[in-house]
């Protein structure tokens, strides 16, 4: 005779208190998959809003309000001059002296500092990703210029340039080069574009040396084992092997100097003795577009004209920045 022995009945779910759940009661499981799924979905948004917030405040909204300057008369010496002045301000940089000189003072000091300073940047990078004793130090020691203030780094060099009392005249006297008198650095274009150029690259060939430095970390040493088998010297390695393999921040940092060089201000405005007169030197040897900008802006109180050259110059950014790009970019694969 065969027992057929009971299964237990499965117990009700209980609620908080080890009540049984009723069928109006919240299922906790429920809720936390929908926490879950929030989470999942949404976080990622509300971490990354605030930046988005402030780029439209701080970003969006003055590029469109200075776009809406640029096609006014704005005096802040004439409230009567006023009113919608159409591509009136463009048409005036057509035949602005002022605006051409200090474009061509911009492109000068910028081949001057760029040229040299990626070139250096990449050289010496490529010495720090040796074996060197005291690395670390040397590494750092790279980085100095950067953190430095750029303010006190302009008036060093401004006070090492001097013409009577500067020791960059005194080390060319002791090397007996140039002339019997001393070098006035701040009267000429090609000198005072040789000192500003001289203070871009002191300040940044650091920076881009330690990018090409992290970049260089992720070659494989067998590359370069593998080269030196096949005969290739340093100097080949690093234009036939290193630079195409850190193409895309070779890419970066000459966008970032295109920026950075052609929108120089602070340098030149603080060689100059006047700084608030943003002349550039006694016939704007030196004026930048950014000096040209805050001259006509804030001492000439021409806001509209003003918005039209920063347009100008975005613009100028802009296209520099993406034909530099290409040429890189070509030349890069051109190695491979």
């Amino acid at each position: 005779m065969s027992t057929t022995r009971a299964t237990p009945a499965a117990a009700p779910p209980t609620g908080s208190g080890g009540r049984s759940a009723g069928p109006g009661d919240p299922d906790p499981h429920r809720w936390r998959n929908r926490l879950y799924r929030f989470d999942l979905r949404y976080t990622p948004y509300l971490l990354v809003a605030p930046f988005f917030l402030l780029f439209l405040v701080f970003g969006v909204f003055p590029i469109i309000f200075n776009g809406v300057v640029a096609l006014r008369h704005w005096r802040l010496d004439d409230a009567t001059l006023t009113g919608w002045a159409g591509l009136a301000n463009f048409e005036k940089l057509l035949t602005d002296d002022d605006f051409w000189n200090a474009l061509y003072n911009t492109f000068g000091i910028f081949l001057l500092s760029t040229v040299p300073q990626l070139t250096l940047a990449l050289v010496i990078a490529s010495v720090l990703n040796r074996r060197l004793r005291a690395q670390t130090w040397w590494r750092v020691g790279v980085l100095l210029p950067y953190v430095t203030p750029i303010t006190a780094s302009t008036l060093v060099f401004a006070a090492v340039f001097a013409r009577d009392t500067g020791v960059a005249n005194w080390v060319l006297s002791v090397l007996h080069i140039g002339g019997a008198e001393p070098i006035d650095w701040r009267s000429a274009k090609w000198s005072s574009w040789l000192v500003l150029a001289t203070m871009v690259n002191w300040k940044w060939i650091g920076y881009n040396a330690l990018l090409y430095l992290a970049a260089m970390q992720s070659i494989p040493k067998d590359i370069y084992e593998a080269a030196a088998v096949d005969g290739a010297g340093v100097w080949r390695q690093l234009w036939r092997i290193t630079v195409p393999m850190i193409r895309p921040v070779v890419i970066f940092t000459v966008v970032l100097s295109t920026i950075g060089g052609l929108q120089l201000f602070t340098e030149p405005m603080l060689l100059e003795q006047n700084a608030q007169a943003a002349r550039g030197g006694a016939n704007g040897e030196w004026q930048t577009i950014a000096q040209l900008i805050y001259k006509v802006g804030w001492k000439d109180l021409n806001l509209g004209y003003a918005a039209a050259m920063s347009w100008a110059l975005f613009l100028i950014i802009v296209v520099v920045a993406a034909v530099n790009a290409l040429i890189t970019n070509r030349l890069g694969g051109g190695k491979r």
